[in-house]
């Protein structure tokens, strides 16, 4: 059988002309959704346009509340990228701005349940850019 040794690295550019605001307030500590100001949906991710109504001009809004979790899988077996990290949790909680949001989950995690309560919190990665993740409030 015939074995590629050949590793191939990918880098992404992704535009964010406007939606920019998102990763500067990122890097304050401030984590933003976008909102509709004509039909109300939320999005995060933040996105530029409004998929229901077609619009631009969406309005920032910060989450700032505690959220719950929904669901969580224990990552044992790791993309490349992330290869150096030992085990880590990725959750879904809903907040209550009406959004919910994917992240890794950190904190004390010997007794992590559905349902419990976490706060959105932003950090500097090892790599060298800004990311936001769920901390667990003591359980």
């Amino acid at each position: 059988m015939w074995d590629d040794k050949r590793q191939i690295t990918l880098k992404y550019q992704i535009p964010d002309d406007k939606i920019h605001h998102f990763s500067e307030e990122l890097e304050k500590g401030k984590i933003f959704a976008t909102r509709c100001p004509k039909c109300g949906a939320t999005y995060f991710p933040p996105k530029q346009d409004c998929a229901k109504c077609r619009i631009s001009n969406l309005d920032w809004i910060e989450i700032k509340n505690e959220g719950e979790l929904l669901t969580y899988t224990i990552i044992y077996v790791k993309p490349a990228s992330f290869s150096q990290y030992p085990d880590y949790i990725v959750g879904v909680a809903t907040f209550p701005e009406g959004i919910n949001v994917l992240a890794w989950v950190k904190g004390k995690k010997d007794n992590l349940r559905v349902g419990d309560k976490v706060n959105l919190k932003v950090e500097k990665r090892d790599e060298g850019y800004y990311s936001y993740y769920l901390q667990l409030i003591d359980n």
